[in-house]
C-alpha cells in the first residue's frame, strides 16, 4: 500500500516529513512518494525552479527508508492535476494496488471544487490528516459525499485500490514554507525547521534572498 504526498515543497520541511511519517506508521504503508508539483491549481506558484525543489525532497528523504521523490508532475509541462498524476502512478502500478493520497483537513475542504473530485476518489483512498483536537469542518454537500466512503478502520483500505476516506490524526507541526522563506529572506536561519540537508541546497544556491 503505497501513500502519496504532493504539494511546491518550496521548501519541504519538518510540518511534511513528520505528518507523512506519522501516517505511514498508523496505516502500516510500504511507502510514501513525494510528489513536487510543477503548475499549482489552487494556491500561488512555487519561487523556486522544479529542479531545485526535487533535489531538496530527494535530500529530505534520502536517509529515511520507505520515503522516495517522484518527479512526474515535473516531467509534464500541463497543470498539476491529481487526478493526471493517479492515472500516471496506475500505469507504472499494479491495479489492484491501493493508494493513498495524503491531503491536510483544509484541502480536503474544497475537494469538490478539484478537478474530477469522482475519479480520483475511486482511484485512491483519501488520507485527511487532521490535528489532535481540531476536528475537520465539513458543510453538507461534503458530508454527503464522505458518507458512503468513510472509514475508521486502516485495514478496510487493504481491500480495494481506492474508494474509501479516512481522517488520521497526525502530529502538530506549526511549520509553513511560507514563515521559512521569510526568516530567509530577512537574514534568520530555519534551522531545526527543516533538514540540515535541506538547508544545505538553500544556502549554496542562495534561495529565498
Amino acid at each position: 500500500m503505497i501513500g502519496i504526498l504532493g504539494g511546491t515543497f518550496d521548501p519541504i520541511h519538518f510540518g511534511h516529513l513528520r505528518t507523512a511519517l506519522d501516517v505511514k506508521h498508523a496505516l502500516r504503508l510500504d511507502e510514501i512518494r513525494l510528489i513536487p508539483l510543477r503548475h499549482a491549481v489552487h494556491r500561488d506558484q512555487p519561487e523556486t525552479p522544479a529542479k531545485l525543489r526535487l533535489q531538496m525532497v530527494e535530500a529530505a528523504v534520502s536517509d529515511t527508508p520507505g520515503f522516495s521523490a517522484d518527479d512526474r508532475e515535473l516531467r509534464r509541462d500541463s497543470a498539476s492535476y491529481t487526478i493526471d498524476t493517479l492515472l500516471s502512478l496506475r500505469e507504472d502500478l499494479s491495479e489492484e494496488e491501493p493508494l493513498c493520497l495524503l491531503m491536510g483537513s483544509d484541502a480536503f475542504k474544497d475537494f469538490l471544487s478539484w478537478h474530477r473530485p469522482l475519479d480520483i476518489a475511486a482511484l485512491a483512498h483519501l488520507i485527511i490528516m487532521t490535528r489532535p483536537g481540531q476536528p475537520a469542518k465539513i458543510d453538507p454537500p461534503l458530508q454527503q459525499f464522505l458518507a458512503p466512503r468513510q472509514t475508521t478502520d486502516p485495514a478496510e483500505l487493504r481491500t480495494t485500490p481506492g474508494g474509501r476516506i479516512l481522517f488520521q490524526s497526525v502530529t502538530q507541526l506549526d511549520i509553513s514554507a511560507t514563515r521559512i522563506r521569510a526568516m530567509v529572506a530577512n537574514g534568520d536561519s530555519p534551522r531545526f525547521l527543516l533538514p540540515d540537508a535541506v538547508l544545505e541546497i538553500i544556502e549554496r544556491e542562495k534561495l529565498y534572498r
